[in-house]
This record gives structure tokens, sequence and C-alpha cells, in this order.
């Protein structure tokens, strides 16, 4: 009898441990994101602290970007190797240093943006999470349970939500102390709590083998532009925004600060509703209706709408549409990836969805100091998500439905 009780427990533990891993997963990545989305919502005070450019204030919140997106492909790759029980608490641990380096000691322009380049490591925590999370969960249930895991990226909400009122109210290095000990204690708790999946299958080869295998693939290369306009985009939003509404609409900093959060937050919201659709549906037929609002919103946005009612509702319709396109992509590299290659696709496609993020802030910034509008910037992301609905609709249907024929 005790063995049967024995049993009963062990089995109830095991059913309920993917769902632990995922939580503990989920938190990890918010804390990362939130580390490294710190300097976008003090974009407009840098700017007046520093006596910076419009591109230059650009620049400050776009190297973290690039430096996360171009971080997650080693990383990625050597979560293939070593398990998220490893990394998780390696990078959240040395985030830490950059975030107490900006916080405390950058007060410079240069200064910044090296403390910048070391804060985007906290974004290659999407390449960890990705194959730990898969690897943990059944083919149909991997759209949903890698939505979930998006949802870590509401530590740009969290940034957007806190960051300036905290500095405001205490100090401008008070939510830097703040994000600091929040990431020691995860990294502890990740050290203690964390497993990889019993018999996950682990690549063998260097990081740069497995790497330029992953960059053959076109399969690779296909996922990675679809990315790029989805997570890219909201990105692009949620480092930018700010400036644009303060900018564009003269809205004061904290105004402009929760009203991105708000948009964060309906991105965020929808990832695992794109996910859990594709698990239902199919991750393309999602993509061609995410593009497609995505789409119609900047249509609307190039025309300079007022922003209550009509620019609202654009601007949330595109986070809707992100946030449902960043979860369906993942759902199709679920269907699409050898379980033992996601993590190097992961961190390649992830990669590209940071950069997706890196050049919009950058173009907008450049676009509006020598056109003094920001139409084209927006005609551009119309045009890139007709381009990637296209895309989704034709290339990657068929090569889904070749895929699940064999």
């Amino acid at each position: 009898m005790m063995r049967d009780a024995d049993g009963r427990r062990t089995r109830v533990w095991a059913s309920r441990q993917p769902g632990r891993m995922l939580t503990l997963a989920t938190i990890g990545f918010a804390l990362c994101f939130w580390a490294w989305a710190l300097l976008a919502p003090l974009g407009p005070a840098l700017r007046d602290e520093l006596d910076l450019s419009s591109f230059q204030q650009s620049l400050v919140v776009a190297v973290p970007v690039i430096v996360g997106s171009l971080g997650r492909i080693p990383v990625g790759a050597l979560t293939d190797r070593w398990g998220g029980r490893r990394m998780f608490p390696i990078v959240s641990a040395l985030t830490i240093l950059p975030v107490l380096y900006v916080g405390h000691v950058a007060d410079s322009l240069g200064e910044v943006l090296a403390g910048g380049f070391f804060l985007g490591l906290g974004g290659t925590t999407f390449a960890i999470g990705v194959p730990f999370v898969n690897a943990w969960y059944p083919p149909e249930r991997r759209g949903l349970a890698l939505g979930i895991f998006g949802i870590g990226t509401v530590g740009t909400a969290l940034s957007s939500f806190t960051t300036v009122q905290l500095a405001d109210a205490v100090g401008r290095s008070f939510p830097f102390d703040v994000v600091a000990a929040a990431l020691a204690a995860y990294a502890l708790a990740a050290h203690m709590l964390l497993r990889d999946k019993p018999g996950r299958e682990v690549t063998a080869g260097s990081v740069l083998a497995r790497t330029t295998a992953t960059l053959r693939l076109p399969t690779t290369w296909l996922l990675a532009f679809l990315y790029a306009m989805s997570f890219g985009g909201f990105v692009a939003f949620s480092v930018y925004l700010p400036t644009y509404l303060t900018t564009a609409y003269d809205l004061g900093r904290s105004d402009a600060a929760l009203r991105t959060a708000g948009f964060v937050v309906i991105a965020v919201a929808t990832r695992p509703v794109g996910g859990w659709l594709s698990d239902r549906t199919h991750p393309v037929s999602v993509l061609v209706a995410a593009y497609a609002v995505v789409c119609a919103g900047a249509v609307v946005a190039s025309f300079g709408a007022a922003l209550v009612p009509v620019g609202t509702v654009a601007f949330l319709g595109m986070a809707a549409g992100l946030g449902a396109g960043s979860g369906a992509v993942f759902a199709l590299v679920a269907r699409l990836v050898a379980p033992e290659q996601v993590g190097a696709v992961t961190g390649v496609v992830g990669a590209a969805g940071g950069l997706g993020g890196f050049f919009p802030p950058l173009v907008m910034g450049l676009v509006k100091s020598i056109t003094d509008d920001y139409t084209w910037g927006f005609a551009l992301l119309a045009a890139t998500a007709a381009g990637a609905g296209v895309l989704s609709a034709t290339v990657m249907r068929r090569r889904a439905e070749d895929q699940e024929g064999e």
C-alpha cells in the first residue's frame, strides 16, 4: 500500500514538473527582459541630461537590443549543449553587473552606450527558455507552452511602468538597484530549482559547427524574417514609442511611458493566444491574420491620426497582431525543427527578432530628423507586414504541408 502511495506521489510530481519548469523559466525571462529594457523609458531624460540628438537618443535605446539579439546565437547553441538549468543562473547573475554600472557609474554618452552594450546580455535569455520549455512539452502543446513562456516579455512593461516613476520618486539609481536584487534572487533560485528534461537530446560538436549548420537551413532564414517582423516590431515599439509619443503628441514622459506599457501588455497577453490558436488551427493561418492587422494599423498611423480614439485603436491593434504573430512563429518552429536543433535555430530566429527591433528606432529617428515627420516610417512598416503575410501564406504554408506529410 505504501509503495502504491509513493508511486502515485511520484506520478503527480512528474505530471506537475513541466508546469513548474515553465513558470520558473518565464519568471527568469521576465526579470532579464526587465533589465534589458531599463534604458528605453529613460530615453527622454537622458536626452535632456546628456544633450543628445534624436539619433543619439535612438542609439542609446537600440544598443542593448542589437547586443541581446546577436548574443542569442551563441547562447542558443550553448543551451542545446549545456541545458537551461546551467544557462539561466549564469546569464541572470552576469546581467547584474551592467545593471549596476548603468545605474551608478555611467554619466556620459560613451559610458551609457558601454553599459547598454553589456546590458544586452539580459536579452539573450529568450534563446535559453525556448529550447528548455520545448523539451518539457509534447508537440501538440508546445504552441501554448511557448506562448506562455513569451509572457516573459512583460518585463518590458515592468520597465515602462516603474522605471521613470521609481527614478522620479526615489532617485535615478533606484530602479537599477531593484532589478539587480531581483536578478540575484532569481539566479540563486534557478540554480537550486531548475531541472532539464530527463533524457533530453544533446547535440554533439562545437558551438561554431552547430551554428554554421543551422545557418545553412533555408527554414531558419524564413522563420527569422517572420520573427523579425512580429517580435522585432514589438521590441521597436516598446523602446521607441515613448520617444514617438512625446515628440508627435507632446505627451509628458510619465504619460508616454504608461501608454507604452499598455501597448506592451496587449502584445504580451496576445502572444499565448497566438500559440493557443496555432495548436488548434495552424500557425500559418494565425500569422497571415496577424500581419494583416499590423499592416492595417500601420497604414492608419502613417496618416497621423489623432491619438484618441483612432490612433490608440491602431496602435493597440498592432500590439495584438505583433503579439499573436510572435506566438505563432515559435509554434511553427516547434513543427518544422528537430528537437535537438531548437536551441540553435531559436538563437538565430531570436537574433533576427531583436535585430528587427534595432533598426526601426534608428530609421524613425533618422526620418524624423530629415523630414520632421513619421509618415514614411509607418509606410515601411505596413509594406514589411504585407510582405510577411504573403510569405506566410505561400512559401511557409507549402513547407509546413510538406513537413506534415512526411
